[in-house]
């Protein structure tokens, strides 16, 4: 089968390369850094399977890439190599289309194996994806209201409960009411712990 690279660093992509050499059913048929080459040269080529990372050259967002590969007269299956774990990211990539998400952690024989199971048309994911996956769907995220998410991204810009009272046009008061909320629906305690999993979550994103 022929596999096709999307990374960013020319040194994980060689190292990749380097991998596969070994593999006799597996020919990587080309790389790219960016969007633009990536789609010009999966067109071209036509692999099999694209492993795809998900930050690339010149601030490409490899989700977007791949919603475009597949929209390709024919389009490879698109696996996710990455060092990005958070719900919101594995969501993102599982819902554009990609047919398995693995980190770049993973030993060489589960990539091996993983590239092969995705060009046999199966869903791969990593042991500790699968397991997010697990525990998103048996523990869902409570409803946080609109106002609560307002809060939270003044709070990941580093807000005090002032600066979000004059911001949002309410009482420092009314700021505690709703940061005890949120703390109750993201199971916290603290400011940080609250932007960390709000991140988590894709219920915010970091500028």
């Amino acid at each position: 089968m022929k596999l096709f690279l999307v990374d960013d660093h020319p040194i994980v992509r060689a190292g990749l390369i380097a991998l596969f050499e070994g593999e006799e059913d597996i020919e990587v048929a080309g790389e790219a850094a960016d969007g633009t080459d990536a789609l010009r040269l999966i067109g071209l080529r036509e692999p099999d399977v694209v492993l795809m990372d998900l930050r690339l050259a010149e601030g490409t967002d490899g989700v977007e890439v791949t919603e475009r590969v597949l929209r390709l007269p024919r389009p490879p299956r698109v696996l996710v190599l990455t060092t990005y774990e958070t719900d919101g990211d594995i969501m993102r990539a599982l819902d554009a289309g990609a047919s398995g998400y693995l980190l770049k952690d993973s030993p060489p024989d589960r990539l091996f194996e993983a590239v092969r199971a995705a060009a046999r048309g199966e869903t791969v994911l990593s042991p500790h994806v699968a397991a997010r996956l697990v525990r998103r769907v048996r523990d869902p995220l409570p409803g946080v209201t609109p106002r609560e998410t307002e809060i939270l991204r003044l709070l990941a810009r580093g807000a005090g409960n002032r600066e979000i009272a004059e911001g949002l046009f309410i009482t420092e008061a009314t700021v505690k009411t709703h940061l005890q909320r949120i703390y109750a629906k993201l199971g916290v305690e603290t400011r940080t712990a609250a932007v960390r999993v709000a991140v988590d979550r894709s219920l915010i994103r970091l500028d």
